[in-house]
């Protein structure tokens, strides 16, 4: 294995092997704490523009599942069609994985799709200098002197990169659902049409309104980046605000949402990533596990007097979830679908069709 290098923005350069591509790649490195779900996780689009830690020891050993489709034509191991991370940091790679349903090795599924790994460097330590200073700017070399420079992600329109082109349906039922496609995982889609819910996906700056598209209710999908950024968003879901639309939003939708209805967004010092996020329902006071994926929250006292937070997370009591006082409007940081991690919030989906 060749040396590879993973050097961050003040200066910090840790030495490990490369088991991927061996392309140079710069991005937002932070980490996620799940043991297991990297299939899922890689092919997340909320995952664009960044440099994934993972903080479980052993990473590979399950290998990669196939491409295969499901009923509704939707890949059935992954979130999307290819992966969205920007590059890939372990502690130990297995090379050897062993799993009923492996296909092939996450080191030769890397190299498919041109994302560098390093592994050999003690994530769990590098988990604690991002905790300590905030998720960092980095780059992933091959080269000590490379002139590789550091790049923000979160400056770029990452939602226009990875949203659809054009409107997608996905035929099933009578009700119709506009999913606003933002970086749509394939979970959120494949929840609704198993709900018997027809689904118009459509690209992230798509006006439903002006394009006179027939639907009963809005899904705002999870996505990458700032949800500052995603302005024509913004002025879409304020229609559906003005409009008393069934609306339900899901991470970056959750952000949107509340942009949207006036309130201010925020970044976090280095995110929410994992499968083990405990979240409060502040109406009935139950505990949910919940899977998540995010590194920017709504403000709370910049809610709207109409508007009340719905969920907290346990750990650190950001908010995880805002609705509306008496419209059909509401939203969750977290991920109701899964994949991977929990399904504890899988019925608010039938909240939301019940809306419809």
């Amino acid at each position: 294995m060749n040396k590879g290098y993973l050097i961050l923005e003040d200066g910090t350069k840790l030495e490990g092997f490369s088991f991927g591509a061996e392309t140079e790649m710069n991005g937002e490195v932070v980490f996620n704490t799940g043991m297991v779900g990297y299939p899922e996780s890689f092919t997340d689009p909320s995952y664009t523009g960044q440099i994934l830690t993972l903080t479980s020891p052993l990473i590979g050993n399950y290998g990669v599942p196939g491409d295969e489709k499901d009923e509704f034509g939707l890949m059935k191991n992954f979130e999307s069609d290819h992966m969205h991370i920007s590059g890939l940091i372990v502690t130990e790679y297995c090379e050897k994985p062993n799993h009923w349903n492996s296909k092939l090795t996450l080191a030769k599924w890397l190299k498919e799709n041109n994302i560098p790994a390093l592994q050999g460097i003690d994530t769990r330590a590098l988990t604690q200098k991002l905790r300590e200073k905030g998720a960092m700017l980095g780059k992933i070399v091959f080269d000590e002197n490379s002139k590789l420079e550091f790049h923000d992600p979160n400056t770029d329109n990452l939602v226009a990169q990875v949203s659809t082109k054009k409107p997608i349906t996905y035929k099933r039922g009578k009700k119709r659902v506009a999913l606003i496609d933002c970086g749509v995982k394939n979970n959120i889609i494949r929840s609704l049409l198993k709900r018997n819910i027809t689904v118009d996906r459509v690209p992230w700056n798509y006006d439903i309104f002006e394009n006179k598209l027939k639907f009963d209710g809005v899904l705002l999908s999870n996505g990458p980046g700032d949800p500052q950024i995603v302005k024509e968003t913004h002025a879409i879901v304020k229609k559906c605000i003005d409009a008393n639309i069934p609306t339900f939003g899901i991470c970056l939708g959750n952000q949107m949402l509340a942009i949207a209805s006036g309130a201010k967004t925020y970044k976090l010092k280095y995110g929410h990533r994992s499968q083990n996020q405990p979240c409060i329902d502040l109406q009935t006071g139950m505990c949910h596990i919940t899977s998540q994926n995010h590194g920017f929250a709504v403000r709370e006292k910049s809610l709207a007097k109409d508007w009340e937070t719905w969920f907290v997370n346990a750990n650190d009591n950001t908010v995880e979830g805002i609705r509306h006082k008496k419209k059909p409007l509401m939203s969750v940081q977290f991920h109701p679908e899964a994949t991977p991690g929990p399904v504890d919030t899988n019925y608010l989906f039938d909240q939301f069709v019940e809306m419809l």
